[in-house]
């Protein structure tokens, strides 16, 4: 039923979902799983309505890892990056919804996710993510001078970093693979203009996560979009 891993996603240069010359993409990605609780979702949906004022025309492509997550990178997802048959239906399914996950990036030009920290990290839904973007030969390459993103320049990418604690300062701040990652993994498939609006301490009482929300939207507020 299935070929190949690169027959299904291997695309090389993906249809933009827009083809009206200055007319932007948005791409927007949630990865909390609290729903209408989630800070970080309605930072990012307010991100999102920010962009789409400054671009009526803007197209939405709409990425909610919770509600329609891929799966965790396994073994046969492995063997079929090599290039082995793909027998099995549900995996066919799951590798070509991570093809549509690389076509995302390459057609937005702004791109906003939503990421909370879980346990000094990023969700695993978020990580499944990442686990399908990062492509040898579509995202990135190996190169004699080191590894090289394959992302088009000119991609703006705002991050909405939400956390229950403060690890911007104090004795937590060793504890934070959080930002700090998604900095390094968005940069290695060429993805180096991020701009990371941040509510921390939301954990920490009603005063704190109240002032924390008030300081994030006044900077997505002054938003340069």
């Amino acid at each position: 039923m299935f070929k190949t891993f690169k027959k299904l996603v291997g695309r090389s240069e993906p249809k933009p979902v827009s083809t009206i010359a200055g007319v932007k993409t948005i791409l927007h990605i949630d990865s909390s799983i609290l729903g209408p609780y989630s800070a970080s979702r309605i930072l990012s949906a307010d991100i999102v309505s920010k962009l789409k004022a400054a671009h009526p025309r803007a197209p939405v492509i709409r990425r909610d890892l919770v509600a329609d997550p891929a799966q965790h990178l396994s073994a046969a997802h492995i063997a079929a990056f090599q290039g082995g048959d793909i027998s099995d239906a549900a995996l066919g399914k799951d590798l070509a919804k991570g093809g549509a996950f690389i076509d995302d990036l390459f057609a937005a030009d702004l791109i906003v996710i939503g990421a909370p920290m879980y346990n000094f990290s990023i969700a695993s839904q978020l990580k499944g993510w990442i686990d399908r973007v990062c492509v040898a030969g579509r995202t990135f390459r190996y190169t004699p001078n080191g590894p090289e993103g394959l992302l088009p320049a000119g991609k703006k990418v705002f991050v909405v970093s939400t956390r229950g604690g403060v690890y911007t300062s104090g004795p937590a701040t060793t504890l934070e693979h959080h930002e700090s990652y998604l900095l390094v993994v968005l940069g290695f498939i060429g993805l180096t203009d991020i701009t990371i609006v941040r509510a921390e301490g939301l954990n920490i009482g009603e005063t704190a996560k109240a002032t924390a929300m008030a300081r994030a939207k006044a900077q997505i507020e002054a938003l340069a979009t």
